[in-house]
């Protein structure tokens, strides 16, 4: 799968997959609604997360975000980076699940601390509206890493119970 927008959409349908395989209900938006490629609810439909989902190949060493992922969505709001691997890989696909209240404080941090360095002509950095999350075994400026969010389905089935 070579063309980008195939690949998001594919990996938007099997994380939706694997929250259907874990007992919750998952549905794929379509980009019909803002902010959520993935409404879940739990069995009842009584709790509700909305995910956005952004897909990598793995073994890049980062992701580019829109300074939205500063922001905080609230309690059941999640970011599911999916690395989903070429057809011809080896490679097994990997899913990273970080609640929007995390991903923002780091990203907002490591954006910041980018910004106070100096470009290698040495002039100072602008300021855009992209953001960089960087991939294991990467570590952010401020020394984080999503590795411990790595499969972890389980905040998503807390957050919906």
């Amino acid at each position: 799968m070579k063309d980008k927008v195939a690949r998001g959409n594919a990996s938007q349908f099997f994380i939706a997959g694997e929250l259907c395989r874990r007992g919750l209900y998952a549905v794929v938006t379509l980009g019909n609604t803002p902010n959520t490629d993935i409404l879940c609810s739990n069995k009842d439909g009584t709790a509700f997360a909305h995910i956005q989902v952004k897909t990598f190949v793995p073994g890049n060493r980062s992701i580019a975000m829109s300074s939205k992922a500063e922001l905080d969505y609230g309690r059941n709001f999640f970011w599911i980076f999916g690395g989903i691997p070429l057809p011809d890989s080896s490679d097994p696909f990997e899913y990273y699940v970080i609640p929007s209240g995390v991903l923002s404080k780091q990203v907002k941090a490591h954006h910041q601390m980018w910004l106070k360095g100096l470009r290698r002509d040495g002039k100072a950095r602008l300021d855009g509206n992209m953001r960089t999350v960087l991939l294991p075994p990467r570590v952010s400026l401020k020394g984080w890493s999503i590795a411990e969010y790595r499969d972890r389905w389980d905040l998503i089935e807390s957050a919906l119970r």
